[in-house]
């Protein structure tokens, strides 16, 4: 019983060996020239799929991400550099098809921003802290005389 509970978990761990990672990629979408698929293998990488949003063209099912896919190794057998591929689908899609954006134009400000609010909410909290430790506390301050009048008008009334 217990050789064959090893047994079984050796073949199960075999098995997961074997399978790997699966990828989208669909053999009819390769390319012939090995240096060219490596060349749109690591450009999708880097690409978003636009359906699935976190995930890049390589991973993804989705019919758009195979569109991507095909247009790439497309623009490579046109004989486009890498940068003129990039360049091409950001002018068609946007930025927003890069999995990791630029920091020029706009953009520094959305890789500013993080740095920036949390800088912003010390400070502020500092402030905070500063204003409270130096705060008198309640009972310290003691009654202004018209408080004192209008407390020995209360407690004359009432006795």
């Amino acid at each position: 019983m217990r050789r064959s509970g090893h047994l079984l978990r050796a073949l199960a761990l075999i098995g997961l060996l074997i399978a790997g990672p699966v990828f989208a990629v669909q053999p009819d979408e390769m390319l012939s020239d090995p240096a060219k698929e490596a060349r749109a293998r690591a450009l999708s990488k880097g690409l978003r799929c636009l359906v699935c949003q976190n995930e890049n063209i390589d991973d993804s099912n989705a019919a758009l991400a195979r569109d991507l896919r095909l247009l790439v190794r497309e623009r490579i057998e046109a004989g486009d550099s890498d940068e003129e591929v990039l360049a091409y689908l950001v002018d068609r899609y946007g930025e927003f098809v890069l999995l990791k954006p630029g920091s020029g134009g706009w953009n520094w400000l959305l890789w500013a921003a993080g740095p920036l609010l949390f800088v912003f909410a010390a400070g502020t909290a500092a402030v905070y802290i500063r204003g409270r430790s130096r705060a008198a506390a309640p009972g310290e301050a003691g009654l202004s005389a018209e408080e004192e009048r209008r407390l020995r008008d209360i407690l004359d009334r009432q006795g």
